[in-house]
Order: C-alpha cells, then structure tokens, then sequence
C-alpha cells in the first residue's frame, strides 16, 4: 500500500489486494486476522480513542436466553457457534491463551413463571453449543455463585461462556501481525470523493473496512450515508472479593439488562448501564455508578463486602433498529462496515469480522447479511 505523498509502503504478499482496517476494537482485529491469515495485504489503523466499547465489555458469550427478536438472534448464535472454531484457529497458529472459556450461565430469578419461561425459550434453541438445561432451586445455584441472593432460582445454560475483550483483542492482533499484518495509530478519515487519508497523508487501498465502533458514522458520513449508529454509555463496575476463587463462578443473567460474571483472580464484574443519547460524554456518573451497585447487590448481596476496583465506561455502537451493520456501503462496494453490536459486542464482533474478511475477498459470506445491510437507514 502506498500513501499517496511517497511515505511508508506497505507490500502485498500472497493477494494481490490491499485492505485497510479502521479500528482496532475486536471487529477490526478480527477482520484483520482473518484476511492477514489467508495471505492479504493488511494494515490496521486506530486513533486510540477513549471509550472504545470492547476495553470495557463484560465478555458475555450466552445468546441463548436472550429475548432480542429473531434476526439479532440469529446473528448471535451463529457468533456463539463460532468461537469455539476462532479458538482452533488461534491454537493451530500458536495461541492459546485467547481467555475464551466455557463456565456456564444462569437466567436467575425469585419468579417462577419467569424461569419456566427461559427454560422454554432456552430449550427451544438447544444445539450442541448450548449444552445441558436444567432447572436449580436457590440452594443449588448459590453452590455455583456464592454470592447470590438465598430466594433465586435459576435455569443453567452448560454452554454460557465469557471472554476477555482486551485480551482478545490483543490475542487476534498478534496473531494477525505474525501473519504480516501490519498496526499504525494515526486517524482515518474518507473524503466525499472516496480517497482515505491518515493524519493528512493519502493512502491507497482496494478495500477499506470500517469497524471504528460508535465513531464508524461519522468516518462514512462524508460518502453521503447516514448508517444511523450512535454512541450508547455504557458503566461497568469491577469488584474483588479477596481470598475467594471466582475462577469457576457461570455468567449470571438476571431477567434485567443488568448481569455479573466472573473471572479467575478473585473478580466479579457488574454491568451495566444502558445511557442512549449519551453523546461521547467519558464519565463514570453518580447515577451509573449507583443503578450498577443497586441492582448488583440486589442479585448477589454477597458482593456488599466486595472491594470496588474500577469502573470502566465505553460507548457502544447503537444502530436505530438494535441490530448490526454488516456489509458493503450502498454504492461504495470497496467500503465495508462492521459495527453497531450494542450490548452484544463482544460475542457478535469476532464473528463479524470473519464475515467482513470473506466479503473483502471477494467470497460469498457464509451467513446471510441481508437483514444487516448498512445502508437501511440511508434517507
């Protein structure tokens, strides 16, 4: 690739195709692996915003008790499914340590009805991914999350899975850099007349991939497309609860947006708030920080000793209709669009990013993207 003042060239290998990846978030360094692992040209670029959705994702991989509606989860299990496939590839290239792991989940609550309800809704979705479904009373799903309050029964999903956002991230970087892809920091923009530049300099490319998380709208608005995604605030609170092992602990998944799980090293982490039309406003609130501490301690009143170790605040990408933008741009087919996953990121982005790479190599995607196309809001 070369930028078009003389600057920095970055080869071709074995395809002839050179991609620009916009953003680093789990989409983009998804997209990138993938490309970079079947031998195109690729280079990553991010401007290192603050707030970016995937450093502060919970890692919920459990789509199954959902109750979105049919198209989003539609995406999502698929997403599920694939992870397990995404791990085989990174251990067949020598990474192991993806933080992908299976701890089970529980739809909890004190109502009965609504637990019959999740165990239907539940079993209704059964594939090998979701693994066993049963029914535990309060005693049983406290011997699992100690911390739960004594009057909660849950449904138990075998299958639920976490992951770290971060270190995946970083997992998928790396393995796409051994590949030959290549990371730059600098900030991208696109002109009207489709040229991209990077901190001022042109650069060429046969592909560009757009996944800059809530900030992919305003990279594409000088194209004429409106992609009707918006920053969403989200406050997430992280605890320790010293000398006890959460390593084991299953993702908890009230009948709320509110949820916990665990990871090894004595971690709990709560979320999380919901702020829609919170512009790019990078605050942890006194509001947030209570409706999270409320509704944790509300579940798990066994965290009230906890130490609270940080809250973190990311914008998710919201699109209009809550599902994800997928796809080339309407008229600008070198132009490909990998974001709006809400609260979902963090299962849906990798799987996104693969379907971005096999569409930037000119494949048929392997799942249909119709639903999801970019440019549905386009007025």
């Amino acid at each position: 690739m070369n930028d078009g003042c003389g600057g920095n060239r970055f080869t071709g290998r074995l395809l002839d195709m050179r991609t620009v990846v916009i953003g680093s978030g789990i989409a983009g360094a998804s997209a990138a692996y993938q490309l970079a692992r079947r031998g195109a040209d690729v280079v990553v670029v991010d401007a290192a915003r603050t707030g970016v959705a995937t450093a502060a994702g919970a890692g919920i991989v459990c789509p199954w008790t959902s109750r979105a509606g049919e198209e989003h989860y539609s995406a999502a299990g698929a997403a599920a499914a694939y992870y397990r496939r995404l791990v085989e590839e990174l251990a067949e290239d020598g990474v192991t340590d993806s933080s992908f792991e299976v701890v089970g989940g529980m739809v909890v609550s004190a109502d009965e009805r609504e637990l019959d309800e999740a165990f239907a809704r539940v079993s209704a979705r059964a594939t090998p991914e979701v693994g066993d479904v049963r029914r535990l009373d309060p005693a049983q799903a406290r011997e699992l999350f100690p911390a739960l309050a004594p009057e909660l029964g849950a449904v138990h999903v075998a299958g639920g899975a976490r992951v770290d956002g971060r270190r995946l991230r970083e997992v998928l970087l790396t393995a796409a850099s051994r590949y030959g892809a290549e990371q730059v920091p600098g900030r991208a923009e696109l002109s009207s007349a489709g040229e991209l530049r990077v901190d001022g300099s042109r650069w060429e490319a046969d592909r560009v991939v757009v996944a800059a998380g809530a900030w992919s709208g305003e990279l594409v608005a000088p194209l004429g497309v409106s992609l009707g995604v918006a920053p969403q605030r989200g406050q997430i609170s992280h605890f320790e609860l010293p000398g006890v092992e959460t390593g084991s602990w299953p993702v908890v998944l009230p009948v709320s947006s509110h949820y916990l799980l665990a990871f090894p090293g004595s971690r709990v982490v709560a979320g999380a708030t919901r702020e829609t039309g919170s512009g790019f406003d990078y605050r942890v609130t006194a509001a947030g920080q209570r409706e999270v501490l409320e509704n944790a301690l509300s579940v798990a009143p066994g965290l009230a000793d906890a130490t609270l170790l940080e809250t973190r605040v990311g914008f998710r990408p919201a699109s209009e209709d809550d599902l994800p933008l997928l796809g080339p741009l309407p008229g600008r087919p070198e132009v490909l669009v990998a974001t709006a996953f809400g609260a979902g990121g963090l299962t849906l982005a990798p799987f996104a990013g693969m379907l971005i790479a096999e569409l930037a190599l000119g494949e048929e995607p392997s799942f249909d993207l119709g639903p999801y196309a970019p440019g549905r809001f386009d007025r």
